[in-house]
């Protein structure tokens, strides 16, 4: 709960007011008064400096805004909405200053005179700017293009997601940023040289994906005659909602075909030339191990992503457990189901078995958007019963775009604009029908939609009272934990009636606890990329599509994917010890709104608040 300071000291002001006008007042009386002024001036004091604590948050967070195009745009300010973000050494130079001089700005303040909210900010910035210091000498033990995401694919999707165009201004700062794109993309194969001279260079299967899909974009009008390319299209389309003149527009479209043909294509076609180039550098080694300093590096990522102290094997062994726990529950609903034969086989029969997979046309699509949609909106009918705070912002339900469909990852969620112009987007990838299997779908909506991304997502960005890079930024483990969370509680309010659909449930989970195992192996163990594939195919129900794209994203992202169980695992491990600890008095919608209502924190500091929750309560 958020705690109103100004109430606080308008009651305490007024009880003072009464006290002093009776004269003939007791001399305990008059004690009281002068204690209750202390005590007045004690919470004026500590309202103050938390405000100009949290002005001072808010211009550090809104600084590092404003020398980011891209996040203005994210964020739904159109300032800057013409350009691109700097990727220079230079810049990032400058950006270590910036963090270095902000750190130095928010240890001058006196952190007892902060209320308790103010001293978790302060607390949480400080270890943010620090951890960014530390981790500049990392800056370059990454791949900025890969099959899941980087610059190369960020372009086309800022421009279709997140650039509206609701003027001619608009519309003009969207051919300056497809202008924009050559000087981006070069400062990009400058960043993947620097790169490749310290070794760091993706596996060779990397490049197929990056390459297909930046030559994508150079497919169709204004660059041949295969219908419209991916960004002319969505250009004209947002145009024509415009109250222009047929030759304004036309005169807008003829300025974006000779961007798109002139310094769009050619800062493509200057990116796709040096990967080909750098392709036949690369090799199959798959492990942050090949890294300089390998091993230091991961072990940093897994405590940033984790935001623990767990080491590698610590992880690996909560991996295997998790597995062999969860295939007990998976036998238990086999014999539901009066399923005949081992674990393996019950695996071949999900992964094979038409009833659970859905046609790969248009018709099947559609359906699996339609049953998804009713899943969620099912769900929101039930969050008065586990909830007290609800986002304002609403969620729509969308397939992945063409352009990026074959790289995509199966699901994920595209949070609101602040000022509520865009809803929250939870995406379905249908590309392959056969990755999707019905079963899975009633927890991966839960997972991505509601009650998990969006509720903690879009709450966050809503929240009153906080800093802005409280409410903008956050923690994997944390929101990756609620997202696997959100698949159980479904479960314990009557949810999954289907068995296929719990197995559903479990098969996800089950692939989270796999991502514990893989990723350590890969990356501490020098597991190989078919090692992940095997492991995967046979501990879990999930095509092998799934698996090779899971193990090629554990490469491309060390630790990344290590989040969602281990933060699953610390909340579920707080809700039991808060239910233990009260009793009769634990109310699960309370224990929701501590886990909600502060922002994305680490799983330490979370332990904390509830630890605080369950003293206020006992």
């Amino acid at each position: 709960m958020t705690f109103n300071k100004t109430l606080l000291v308008l009651s305490i002001t007024a009880a003072l007011s009464i006290a002093c006008s009776n004269e003939t007042g007791s001399v305990a009386q008059q004690n009281s008064a002068v204690t209750t002024q202390q005590t007045t001036t004690s919470a004026q004091s500590e309202l103050s400096a938390s405000q100009a604590a949290n002005a001072l948050f808010d211009a550090i967070f809104m600084e590092a805004v404003n020398r980011n195009p891209v996040r203005q745009t994210y964020l739904g300010i159109k300032t800057d909405y013409d350009k691109w973000q700097d990727l220079s050494e230079q810049h990032s130079a400058k950006e270590l200053a910036f963090a270095k001089a902000a750190l130095k700005r928010i240890q001058v303040i006196d952190v007892n005179s902060l209320d308790k909210q103010t001293r978790l900010s302060y607390q949480l910035l400080e270890q943010k700017l620090e951890q960014q210091i530390d981790d500049y000498q990392w800056r370059h033990h990454n791949y900025p293009v890969n099959q899941m995401f980087g610059v190369h694919s960020q372009v086309p999707a800022l421009l279709i997601n997140q650039h509206s165009i609701s003027n001619s201004k608009e519309a003009r700062d969207y051919i300056a940023r497809v202008k924009n794109a050559k000087l981006l993309l070069t400062q990009l194969v400058e960043q993947l040289r620097i790169r490749a001279d310290k070794g760091i260079i993706a596996p060779k299967y990397v490049f197929e994906h990056v390459i297909r899909d930046s030559k994508n974009l150079l497919v169709g009008a204004p660059f041949d005659s295969q219908g419209d390319s991916t960004l002319y299209a969505d250009f004209n389309k947002k145009i024509a909602k415009l109250a222009l003149t047929t030759a304004e527009q036309q005169a807008l479209t003829a300025e974006l075909s000779a961007a798109l043909t002139t310094e769009f294509k050619a800062g493509y076609q200057h990116l796709f030339n040096y990967l080909t180039e750098l392709e036949q550098k690369a090799d199959n080694r798959d492990g942050a191990w090949k890294f300089p300093q390998g091993e230091a590096f991961y072990n940093n990522a897994l405590k940033r992503t984790t935001t623990t102290d767990l080491t590698a094997d610590e992880i690996h062994q909560i991996g295997l457990d998790e597995v062999a726990r969860i295939h007990q529950e998976m036998r238990a609903i086999m014999a539901k189901v009066n399923f005949d034969g081992s674990l393996q086989e019950f695996f071949e029969f999900m992964r094979h078995d038409k009833q659970f997979y859905y046609a790969g046309d248009e018709a099947g699509r559609q359906r699996y958007l339609t049953e998804a949609i009713a899943y969620i909106d099912t769900m929101k009918g039930e969050l008065d019963k586990l909830f007290i705070t609800k986002p304002k912002a609403d969620l729509n339900v969308k397939a992945v775009e063409a352009f990026r469909e074959k790289s995509a990852g199966k699901a994920f969620y595209q949070q609101p604009a602040p000022d509520g112009s865009r809803p929250g987007i939870y995406y379905a990838n249908l590309y392959d029908m056969a990755a999707m299997p019905s079963y899975q779908m009633e927890a991966l909506a839960y997972h991505e939609g509601i009650p998990g991304h969006h509720m903690q997502i879009a709450l966050k960005q809503e929240l009153e009272g906080i800093p802005k890079f409280r409410k903008f930024g956050r923690y994997t483990a944390y929101s990756e934990g609620w997202g696997l969370y959100s698949e159980l509680i479904p479960k314990e309010i009557g949810f999954y009636k289907d068995p296929y659909s719990d197995f559903g449930r479990l098969a996800m989970e089950l692939w989270r606890a796999c991502r514990l195992v893989v990723d350590t192996g890969i990356h501490d163990k020098k597991w190989t990329r078919a090692q992940g594939i095997a492991y995967y195919m046979q501990n879990t129900p999930n095509a092998e599509s799934d698996a090779i794209k899971m193990v090629e994203r554990h490469v491309v992202m060390p630790s990344q994917a290590t989040a969602y169980k281990i933060g699953m695992l610390k909340i579920v491990q707080l809700r039991e010890h808060a239910k233990a600890q009260l009793g009769d008095k634990f109310d699960i919608r309370q224990f929701h709104d501590v886990v909600l209502t502060n922002g994305a924190v680490p799983l330490n500091v979370l332990e904390a608040m509830v630890n605080d929750y369950i003293s206020k309560n006992r």
